[in-house]
């Protein structure tokens, strides 16, 4: 264990609970999904001896030694790419991301994710309780989807907020255009969502099996335009952030978003389409999806913060000419 170890002792009223259980109650600041995975990734010794399950119970007088920072896996290479910073202090750093950027390595992305340009303008100040191909991550939003990230500069300001995002206490608005018209025209979506049986790249709404997601929206405008399909701008708020949400939550109801090319309508034949919305329909090449709006109570400052971010050129130009032609 390095020097990032934090040792505990095990009294009565916590023997013969869980190991992680007990240590959510001793580091509060930690969620338990983040202890599951220190614990799984080996960083946890209990009387000397490393454990990687986090059922295993406790008895009194048991010596807890926990490590906060997972080991090396492997290098990711600086890049410099330019990014959007929107707010920085000594713990955070609000990013702007734009579409066709991945959040992190992973299959595939190697380079040119928002972790490669992370690494190269901060280096290692950046949080590591999620190894070092994340530093710094807290939360992710699609590759094709643009806008608001919080990025963690320190462990501690990284755990507080992740408690905030499994407490559901972060607020999130998207802006969002979909095929069609909402029905109720602002409501919520609460359903459970898992991996599709028919597609295991893709989340679907599951009956028995997957995690609950809670998806509020509200219609901002619906536009009726000759020669162009209804369509709907709307805006969501998450309460839970499940692995493409909006997008399977907006399929599921029968109005996926614009542009979508694994939830959409496939192979969406129009007979007669306006041309010049067409022709920026093409351009989009992605959802219309834009993390638009991230509020948080600051860790260290304890005050509330918001930010906001503009819609995307892309995104704003279809915006644009469909409140033209609606006119």
């Amino acid at each position: 264990m390095s020097n990032n170890s934090t040792k505990f002792l095990i009294t009565n009223k916590d023997a013969d609970s869980r190991l992680d259980v007990v240590l959510v109650k001793l580091l509060p600041d930690l969620s338990r999904s983040s202890l599951k995975k220190i614990i799984t990734l080996k960083q946890v010794k209990v009387n000397n001896s490393i454990i990687n399950s986090p059922s295993k119970k406790l008895k009194e007088n048991d010596h807890i030694e926990i490590n906060l920072v997972p080991k090396e896996e492997t290098k990711i290479l600086p890049a410099s790419i330019k990014l959007n910073i929107v707010h920085e202090d000594k713990d955070i750093l609000i990013v702007n991301k734009p579409a066709g950027m991945v959040v992190h390595p992973g299959a595939g992305n190697h380079n040119k994710t928002l972790v490669n340009a992370l690494i190269y303008k901060y280096k290692k100040r950046l949080s590591n309780i999620n190894g070092n191909t994340r530093p710094g991550i807290v939360h992710r939003i699609d590759k094709e989807t643009s806008g608001l990230l919080v990025v963690a500069k320190n462990n501690n300001v990284h755990a507080i907020l992740g408690k905030q995002f499994s407490d559901h206490t972060i607020k999130r608005k998207y802006h969002a255009l979909c095929w069609g018209v909402l029905r109720p025209l602002s409501g919520r979506i609460e359903t459970l969502i898992g991996r599709s049986r028919k597609n295991r790249q893709l989340m679907s709404v599951t009956e028995v099996s997957g995690k609950k997601a809670i998806t509020n929206y509200n219609t901002l405008k619906v536009f009726e335009i000759k020669d162009i399909p209804k369509i709907s701008f709307i805006e969501c708020e998450l309460e839970t952030g499940r692995t493409h949400q909006i997008r399977v939550h907006m399929a599921y109801k029968g109005c996926s978003l614009l542009g979508d090319q694994q939830y959409g309508k496939k192979n969406l034949k129009f007979k007669k389409i306006n041309d010049d919305f067409e022709k920026k329909l093409k351009i989009l090449n992605r959802q219309a999806l834009h993390a638009k709006n991230l509020g948080f109570i600051h860790p260290t400052s304890k005050k509330f913060m918001n930010f906001d971010s503009k819609l995307p050129q892309d995104f704003k130009k279809i915006l644009d000419l469909l409140n033209k032609l609606s006119h």
